[in-house]
């Protein structure tokens, strides 16, 4: 299991210094922007952040959806459904850079870790709200007067870009400093906050806010990457529950939504009777 987690960590690492390669970015303050950022990357990983060497598929989807130019949709739309029926939310434990940050800042010890927040039930579904109302609804029908929609979850909600490209373009480049307002303001406090929370709760923008996790999700019951029960060899014993950070009922639901596919149940399963398959038809 030790093996596993460390192999986890080191492709959370790799891609996210991949997916952030470019290092004249951080020197200059600057955003790169040569041919590479037509392409997307499989997790959240801002497009203004500095080293940022492609493009974040929800940031794409809000820019296509809000300029009405669909040259590009099909490209982002069949990118995600690619994505996702191959890894389902496999992407968000092992391909998402802010998932990485979330997951380092959950080591950090605290006196009491928790599997959940108050109202858990309830707060699940706000990543839901997130990709139909922000990321879909708004930037296609609330339009200005030269018929653009504003990419609403990027401006007003993502921690994910305020972190990966405000703060460092404000920090590195004067002209940004000088345009950051009220506006910044607000979505520091969206990081604070989600930061904060991420060291006694386990990814709470993954489980609470994020519509790249909730769109992942609709794929991992049907995804190629996914879990699978070995009745026979099951005892219900419920050791991979008990180590489900996410508080998934794995034996009942392996390929639960919410599952970011960690893969500590699989290792602590004394029986082997949970496993991670590729593709399994039937």
């Amino acid at each position: 299991m030790k093996i596993k987690s460390k192999l986890r960590l080191i492709i959370q690492c790799a891609f996210a210094a991949l997916s952030n390669g470019y290092l004249k970015g951080f020197l200059k303050g600057r955003i790169y922007s040569g041919p590479l950022k037509a392409v997307c990357v499989p997790g959240m990983n801002c497009y203004s952040c500095p080293g940022a060497l492609g493009s974040c598929p929800i940031g794409s989807l809000q820019a296509i959806l809000g300029s009405r130019a669909f040259n590009l949709s099909l490209y982002v739309l069949g990118f995600l459904t690619v994505t996702g029926t191959l890894l389902g939310r496999a992407v968000c434990s092992f391909l998402c850079p802010f998932g990485l940050i979330q997951d380092l800042l959950y080591k950090i010890p605290f006196p009491k870790k928790s599997v959940r927040l108050p109202g858990e039930k309830a707060l699940k579904y706000l990543k839901y709200v997130m990709l139909f109302l922000f990321v879909i609804i708004l930037p296609s029908f609330a339009v200005g007067e030269t018929g653009v929609g504003a990419p609403f979850f990027c401006k007003y909600v993502c921690p994910v870009g305020t972190l990966e490209a405000g703060v460092p373009l404000v920090l590195l480049n004067k002209a940004f400093r000088y345009a950051a307002g009220a506006l910044f303001t607000h979505k520091l406090v969206i990081l604070a906050v989600i930061l904060i929370l991420s060291v006694p709760v386990r990814r709470p923008f993954c489980r609470y806010l994020c519509p790249l996790g909730a769109l992942y999700g609709f794929f991992n019951r049907f995804s190629f990457y996914r879990y699978t029960v070995d009745r026979e060899k099951c005892t219900s014993c419920g050791a991979c529950e008990k180590v489900c950070d996410i508080g998934v009922s794995v034996l009942k639901k392996p390929n639960s939504a919410d599952c970011i596919r960690c893969g500590k149940c699989v290792g602590a399963c004394p029986g082997g009777a949970l496993k991670t398959v590729f593709f399994r038809s039937g």
